[in-house]
């Protein structure tokens, strides 16, 4: 390869001249030994490019990508196309319960619970497209939820988009229980164009639904034959595409708000108008100040949800679309609503936006609310909610392709400028090209004619390798940092390129059983030395989606305050009088919830890891489940590391430095009089406490007592400071084995009950 002179007078130079001949020697070259050319530098360089970023990619993504892969259905019937990646986003829906519609609070913080296997709490999301496809409604996501309460059940009518159709249609739910799990009923309201946002409400004894239906122009309300599943169109209210539309009562007058973004000079998200009748049926007139709003799209003028009436004063829910679709919803008082007057103002909505981003299931986006009064006085809303922006998909396919054309465009540099690469373009696209032209070729291109225009532009491209060189000399130290700088840019996009088109959303989210979401709380261990491993710590596993409270056993030294770390849950030190280990498994009467993972606080692993741990805890809530397996056999007992138990296909005891437990049960043992002396010998060895208590479990069940989840990796932060308690791994060692036996005199061995790798057939213990 090789760059040409301009052959048109434009100040080519010598350095023109001297690329010609060494074009023309190059071609003369070519002609004697053909076979070399396959061979040529430029072949040569861009094929070891290839090979190196190419193992650049597979390293990155080795590292980086989550090996286990997520398999949410094993069915075979239409549940299996649900959840698809949709660039609309992931939307679920999450219920809140509080005094007012302003303290709303999730429901997980009620602290209900289905059933013992399921611990508890139950958490957001309670609806999903999980849920929705297991009932054999394959569905991408659900949205746009609006309740209906008849005495003590609650009906949710939603938005589910169909993953085979690809458009909305109008599914319901049943709860019984307060909101805690949710029966999938069915598809209400099935169209040939897309619906979404049912509203749902009682006129005159009779349930009517106006879902939006704008992609047929028209805004239809259907009436119920037989609740929930079955209605009847009524009438088209009005023949225009409104879109999240809702009608309310307000001083003796029934007001439509809704938005029509078709008309002229509509602003999209930005556009509000409202209408007036003394029937919800029409005739519908329309207000003095339409549009009532036709500004910025972030400032709520789009519905949100049902409007509610609070001490007397009615307020509106809108949406925020201001930085990506349905951003946050936003509250807005009613202070004036007549027939030619209309005004309102924003207030707090009291919700607490959630600080785990993409790792929450409401992170990133919640544009729907509808909140009610119940019977009882409380109050209870419904919302939706994302981790994704509005295109995500779109956007990440994009920047990955734009990183890989980067890449292509840095490694032909950098090829330029080693000299591997010695023209841009290929020679025949020059208007002096050394490849033959025909004739009539050359009497068919005139002098302005486009053609030539592209070659004389071919040409200058092609004498840009000699002005790089000669500007930026490889010999010379700044060309050598210049070089360098174009390598690192490369790996830098090669990365990059690979984390947008296969490293998914980012989200490490949760793995639900039996449709049911639920949290645990993390405690860990530590003191004064070690508080700035803490603060990483804190930081990282505060965002991974299940946990709700982050505990700090404080055994010596000047404890922190909760403020001094960047958390996203509430975090509490509880300060301890004496330095025992023991203390790791003191009676909490403060966590609230079931599951308590014990991890040091050395120890680093991804969120998706302790989320398929917390998985496999939540189906054998009686054992330890947890990432350090270890294998406690022979005469005498020896203590071992993992490798041992690899050798052996089998562990019979977890690590509880990195293991779930159920609190309540696991605490209670531990701190029974039956554990008392091997309490003493945990304070009199300081070390010992994790395998006291595996053989607590052991005694108490003949079942099996521990499951074992690998970990994508693990590091160890200890090794990388002076503080590690057991930095003399022989010492540490022996110590264990003298627990062992010691334990195994006082409650028996467990050596009989061994379990093997890869029991399970999840692929998460092999």
């Amino acid at each position: 390869m090789c760059i040409t002179s301009s052959g048109n007078g434009d100040g080519g130079g010598g350095s023109g001249r001297s690329c010609f001949h060494t074009s023309l020697k190059w071609w003369r070259s070519r002609g004697r030994s053909s076979h070399h050319s396959f061979f040529s530098p430029a072949l040569i360089f861009f094929l070891a490019a290839l090979l190196f970023l190419g193992s650049v990619a597979i390293l990155y993504a080795w590292l980086t990508f989550n090996p286990f892969l997520r398999t949410p259905y094993v069915r075979t019937d239409t549940s299996s196309f649900g959840c698809q990646e949709d660039n609309e986003g992931s939307w679920s829906i999450g219920v809140f319960y509080g005094d007012s519609p302003f303290s709303l609070r999730p429901i997980e913080d009620r602290n209900l619970w289905k059933n013992e296997s399921a611990a508890w709490p139950v958490a957001n999301p309670v609806i999903t497209c999980a849920s929705a496809s297991d009932a054999g409604f394959a569905s991408n996501f659900v949205a746009d939820p609006f309740l209906y309460v008849q005495d003590d059940t609650f009906f949710v009518f939603y938005e589910r988009k169909n993953s085979i159709t690809m458009q909305g249609d109008i599914a319901v739910a049943r709860s019984t229980d307060k909101g805690a799990s949710w029966q999938q009923l069915g598809i209400a309201v099935d169209e040939d164009w897309h619906l979404s946002y049912p509203y749902v409400f009682n006129y005159l004894g009779h349930i009517y639904m106006m879902p939006e239906s704008s992609e047929k122009g028209e805004l239809h309300l259907y009436r119920a034959l037989n609740f929930p599943l079955q209605w009847k169109l009524e009438r088209v209210l009005m023949k225009r595409p409104l879109v999240d539309s809702f009608i309310i009562k307000y001083n003796s007058k029934f007001w439509l708000f809704g938005s029509d973004h078709s008309g002229f000079g509509a602003k999209k998200n930005g556009q509000l108008e409202i209408w007036h009748s003394s029937s919800p049926l029409g005739p519908w007139n329309p207000h003095r100040k339409n549009p009532i709003y036709n500004t910025d799209r972030s400032l709520g003028a789009r519905n949100g949800g049902r409007p509610f009436v609070h001490d007397g004063i009615l307020y509106r829910v809108g949406q925020d679309c201001g930085e990506t679709y349905g951003k946050r919803v936003r509250t807005f008082k009613v202070e004036v609503l007549t027939e030619n007057d209309y005004r309102e103002v924003e207030v707090p909505s009291g919700f607490q936006e959630s600080r785990k981003a993409r790792n929450a299931w409401n992170g990133l986006r919640h544009h729907h609310l509808d909140v009610q009064q119940l019977s009882t006085g409380e109050w209870i809303g419904l919302m939706d909610g994302d981790r994704v922006p509005s295109g995500d998909l779109f956007a990440r396919y994009i920047l990955g392709c734009t990183s890989v054309l980067a890449v292509a465009a840095l490694v032909m540099l950098l090829g330029l400028l080693l000299g591997a690469v010695k023209c841009i373009i290929p020679l025949n696209w020059c208007l002096q090209s050394l490849v033959k032209r025909s004739d009539a070729c050359l009497a068919w291109e005139r002098p302005n004619a486009l053609s030539s225009k592209v070659r004389r532009f071919c040409s200058r491209l092609n004498r840009l390798p000699a002005f790089l060189r000669v500007w930026i000399k490889p010999n010379t130290l700044a060309g050598k940092l210049v070089i360098f700088s174009v390598f690192l840019a490369a790996v830098a996009f090669m990365c990059n390129s690979i984390r947008y088109i296969y490293g998914g959303n980012g989200a490490e989210e949760p793995y639900p059983l039996n449709g049911h979401y639920s949290q645990f709380t993390l405690l860990t261990m530590t003191y004064d030395a070690r508080l700035w491993n803490l603060k990483m710590f804190v930081k990282h596993y505060s965002r991974c989606s299940s946990v709700r409270e982050v505990v700090v056993v404080w055994n010596k030294g000047k404890p922190p305050k909760p403020g001094d770390f960047n958390s996203a849950v509430p975090v509490r030190i509880r300060v301890e009088k004496l330095n025992s280990l023991n203390n790791r498994f003191r009676v909490d009467p403060l966590i609230r919830t079931r599951a308590v993972l014990e991890l040091d606080d050395d120890i680093m692993m991804t969120c998706d890891d302790v989320e398929r741990g917390f998985r496999v805890w939540r189906q054998h809530p009686d054992r330890i489940v947890g990432f350090y397996p270890r294998l406690v056999n022979g005469v005498p007992l020896k203590y071992r590391a993992e490798k041992y138990a690899r050798r052996h296909k089998g562990y019979n005891m977890i690590l509880t430095g990195a293991a779930f437990i159920d609190g309540r049960v696991a605490f209670n043992r531990y701190w029974s009089e039956e554990a008392r002396r091997g309490r003493m010998m945990v304070d009199e060895y300081f070390n010992c406490e994790d395998i006291l208590l595996n053989y607590l479990y052991a005694n108490a069940s003949s079942s099996p007592i521990v499951e074992y989840v690998r970990p994508a990796w693990a590091i160890d932060t200890s090794k990388f400071s002076s503080v590690a308690i057991s930095r003399d791994t022989d010492i540490h060692y022996w110590i264990r084995s003298e627990c062992l036996s010691k334990f195994s005199e006082a409650y028996g061995s467990f050596s009989n009950r061994k379990s093997e790798f890869n029991r399970r057939k999840d692929g998460w213990d092999t």
